[in-house]
């Protein structure tokens, strides 16, 4: 296989890779990351998006101790009930869940933990926080194909951000920046594989929605 893919393929195969190898990523690499989601619209072409490369081992543990946190009370329903997500089968909810587990218990180890950002004008409000979703996500996929193309793993998370005050503090931001997802990125521990989608006779219809 050449070292990047065609886009379709780079998209059929672009699997959450939460268990990452602790080996260095190149900074060429996570820069051409970064290009790639600046490649991506954003409302009036206004390229507010901000992106922080975290490669410093006590930056890392501190956002490794806030996904933490966030990770455990995201588990404690699906241990209590284990029926919470009945869209998945039981063995691919365990898979998942160990995963994320796995990633909880590792996060610290993980090359590189890129965290998107948008800027703003003054200090956001929840209102101009939720519109920045709409110029932020594009970029963070257009850098999820990247990784993939190049054979890296990763998977957005938003678990580690919950509490908006101490990820600021971590990442010494002004108050003028919300973050959006923390990815980490780093060599996959697993092996890549198609994804498993729904088909389109479910999710699409032409013209008016039916049943």
């Amino acid at each position: 296989m050449s070292e990047e893919m065609g886009i379709f393929e780079t998209m059929y195969n672009c699997r959450a890779m939460r268990r990452l190898d602790k080996r260095e990523v190149p900074q060429e690499s996570l820069e051409k990351l970064i290009e790639a989601a600046n490649q991506a619209p954003s409302g009036s072409n206004t390229q507010n998006a901000r992106w922080i490369i975290v490669r410093d081992p006590t930056v890392k543990a501190e956002l490794a101790e806030l996904n933490r946190i966030g990770v455990e009370n995201y588990l404690a329903p699906l241990i209590d009930n284990p029926g919470s997500l009945p869209h998945q089968p039981a063995d691919k909810r365990k898979r998942m869940a160990d995963a994320v587990v796995w990633q909880k218990e590792h996060m610290h180890e993980i090359p590189a933990l890129i965290i998107a950002c948008m800027q703003f004008p003054q200090s956001p409000t929840p209102a101009m926080i939720a519109s920045g979703n709409g110029s932020i996500w594009p970029g963070i996929q257009n850098l999820l194909l990247a990784a993939r193309a190049l054979q890296l793993g990763a998977a957005p998370t938003t678990l580690a951000l919950i509490d908006q005050q101490a990820v600021a503090k971590v990442l010494n931001l002004p108050e003028t920046m919300a973050t959006y997802c923390l990815i980490p990125v780093g060599y996959p521990l697993g092996n890549f594989g198609p994804v498993t989608r729904k088909p389109l006779s479910e999710i699409m219809r032409y013209d008016q929605w039916s049943d």
